[in-house]
């Protein structure tokens, strides 16, 4: 298989953008763009490979010998035409290190000849090998030619400016200021912090409650869970919002420390104390007698749940996030491990 190139004389080897290499049924270009170029200009280097039909190709692998050159941009593409032919182009957009005379090293192509009839390798390779000549290629300095490099001999030390005299006053004042309104910025600060971490017992009983009910609970024990969570937001929100503290009392006993509580207004406790009872004990009911309510149970619980925390929200304490996240882990366990009434 022969090997042709279109080659070049030393002397204008600068002058070719665009080189043509041949092996056989394969025919590869280099071009490379603009013609002028000065340090900073981008180059645009277009390998151009062309194969008659039956012949596979196998492009270079990227970036493969230009590692001297920052690579900016890269394409490629292929195409079959109408007699078969297989022309593949990869376009790489390059940007040179220096000015000065730049080289582009030669690039190898490699192709497998499936033509009937033809050595589809060479007997000790997977595939032919063609490579495309180096070209090279000039990039300008961005100074003109005329200037010279002058080198001049060191300067005289510089005499030191004596800033001792100036006023300091301003930084006194400044520094004044800043001790002054440290401990207020961070008094402000510490107290906004505190209010955001800071949420009314009702606020925060309303959203375990909606976050509760987002839960599945198509299966038995999910149907479990949903009521040891409801009774549990319901006797957390009492504990809390009457500040009662009876998280081991069985339900009797908690709606008789309810009923008997001074901070709860009597006409509240002749209110809900029927709808609490019923409330607690339909959750005992599944928690531990293996109660299965009907939906429309559910409903009702989850009914007389929010109306109870609606209709008791005024004036309901403020709660910080952090004891409220650790009250609520320790309610929902005694909510599970505790007797029913």
């Amino acid at each position: 298989m022969c090997v042709s190139v279109i080659a070049m004389g030393a002397d204008d080897e600068v002058a070719k953008r665009e080189l043509t290499s041949r092996k056989g049924p394969v025919v590869a270009t280099v071009r490379i763009d603009p013609e002028k170029l000065v340090i900073g200009d981008a180059v645009t280097l277009m390998l151009t490979v062309t194969a008659e039909k039956g012949v596979e190709l196998i492009m270079p692998e990227f970036g493969r010998v230009l590692e001297r050159f920052a690579i900016i941009d890269f394409t490629t593409k292929q195409r079959i035409d109408d007699e078969g032919r297989t022309t593949a182009t990869q376009t790489y957009v390059l940007q040179p290190p220096r000015s000065g005379r730049q080289r582009i090293p030669s690039i190898m192509v490699e192709f497998v000849d499936r033509r009937d009839g033809a050595q589809a390798a060479p007997e000790d390779l997977d595939a032919w090998e063609l490579l495309t000549e180096p070209i090279a290629f000039e990039v300008a300095s961005a100074l003109p030619q005329e200037i010279k490099a002058t080198l001049h001999p060191e300067a005289d030390e510089l005499p030191l400016i004596d800033r001792t005299g100036g006023a300091r006053w301003p930084w006194w004042i400044a520094a004044a200021v800043v001790v002054v309104a440290a401990p207020l910025l961070w008094r402000y600060w510490s107290a906004s912090r505190s209010r955001a971490r800071r949420h009314s017992a009702y606020e925060l009983a309303m959203n375990r409650l909606d976050r509760l009910l987002a839960r599945p609970r198509a299966e038995p024990e999910q149907v479990d869970e949903f009521f040891v969570e409801l009774s549990a937001i319901v006797r957390w929100y009492l504990e809390t919002r009457f500040e009662l503290r009876a998280p081991e009392l069985t339900t009797e006993e908690f709606l008789s420390l309810v009923s008997s509580s001074s901070e709860l207004n009597p006409s509240v406790v002749g209110d809900y104390r029927l709808l609490l009872r019923d409330f607690l004990n339909r959750a005992d009911l599944v928690k531990f007698a293996n109660f299965r309510p009907a939906e429309r149970d559910i409903e009702e619980s989850v009914a007389a749940a929010r109306r109870f925390l609606n209709e008791t929200r005024r004036d309901a304490p403020m709660v910080d996030m952090r004891a409220w996240r650790a009250g609520a882990e320790g309610t929902g366990r005694a909510s599970t491990g505790g007797a029913h009434g």
